[in-house]
């Protein structure tokens, strides 16, 4: 395991942030080479809390294995608080979650933090990491015996036990249920705001939009917007009106001046608009009788798809 523990000063001496710069990295395959990642540069300050997005293929796992000094970049550098990351790891400045590892059989769930906290000089005491993570009813439990989402949350705990200053998580809440995502959060809002660094990877768009302070979206190896969550989605310029309107005409809605489509739901309209301010003139002189009026901009998801897409200009799929 990855640890990240404090020096004697209680913090990571060196630099104040984490530094991609120029990352490329290829694999051999017999089609020939696949480019995962093409000239990823990203800096991230001390204490920031980023979400690394894109689709399957989008080079999220290359990148944080390069990070954490699991692989080695083609070109480019990584750079943890001016270590390197085999010095980052030496000084047991990270803690990971990755998607891949087992747990050790035949122990229990106290006994594998435990061993991992054995591990460091200063770890948290065994029975906070416990109870921190909302594991400490497992604490008996041998970890063969665990469900998917509950192995998950020993994971974390593992990644927790050094106390990093640093934290790389690799889809974390994978395989939890809706309450454990919410208490693997909540962990996370409380070791955010002592200073930790966290750096994470999900499918869940949700999570991104509600806990990041910044999101960095790749496709294709490379990235194609880094800003808040809310910049993020104000790249992508549609809005959209929904309204009560009972027989509506789908085609006399879309022809509207500033609505790109129309959809109805029911006796709801929906319309995604180039323009809302037009639009929305068009549909009350059109429509005056339109009620329960809502006009939302973009969310994450929106501009999850259109940022990500192969057609984009300059972007190009990972062969």
């Amino acid at each position: 395991m990855l640890r990240g523990v404090t020096n004697v000063a209680g913090h990571v001496a060196q630099g104040d942030e984490i530094r991609l710069a120029g990352l490329e990295k290829s694999f051999a395959t017999p089609r020939g080479p696949l480019h995962a990642v093409r000239g990823v540069d990203v800096a991230i300050a001390r204490g920031e809390t980023v979400a690394l997005l894109g689709p399957n293929g989008a080079g999220k796992s290359t990148t944080i294995d390069m990070l954490l000094g699991l692989a080695a970049p083609d070109r480019g550098k990584v750079s943890l608080f001016g270590m390197t990351p085999g010095d980052a790891v030496d000084r047991g400045a990270i803690g990971a979650m990755l998607q891949t590892g087992a747990l050790i059989h035949d122990l229990s769930v106290r006994e594998i933090v435990a061993m991992a906290g054995s591990l460091y000089p200063r770890p948290m005491g065994i029975d906070e990491v416990l109870d921190v993570t909302g594991i400490g009813e497992l604490a008996e439990r041998r970890t063969q015996r665990l469900s998917g989402g509950e192995t998950q949350r020993v994971r974390f705990a593992i990644a927790l036990v050094s106390d990093p200053d640093v934290l790389v998580l690799d889809e974390p809440t994978v395989a939890m249920d809706v309450e454990s995502r919410n208490a693997f959060w909540a962990t996370m809002r409380e070791f955010a705001a002592r200073g930790t660094t966290v750096i994470f990877a999900t499918h869940y768009l949700e999570e991104a939009d509600a806990f990041a302070d910044r999101v960095v979206l790749m496709a294709s190896g490379q990235v194609v917007a880094d800003g808040p969550p809310t910049e993020i989605k104000g790249m992508v310029g549609s809005r959209t009106i929904r309204a009560t309107l009972p027989g509506a005409d789908r085609e006399a809605l879309a022809a509207l001046a500033g609505v790109s489509s129309a959809d109805l739901r029911g006796e709801a309209i929906v319309l995604v608009c180039s323009d809302s301010d037009v639009a929305i003139r068009a549909l009350l002189a059109a429509h005056p009788g339109a009620r329960d009026i809502e006009i939302t901009g973009a969310g994450l998801e929106e501009a999850f798809l259109q940022l990500t897409a192969t057609d984009r200009p300059g972007q190009t799929p990972v062969p």
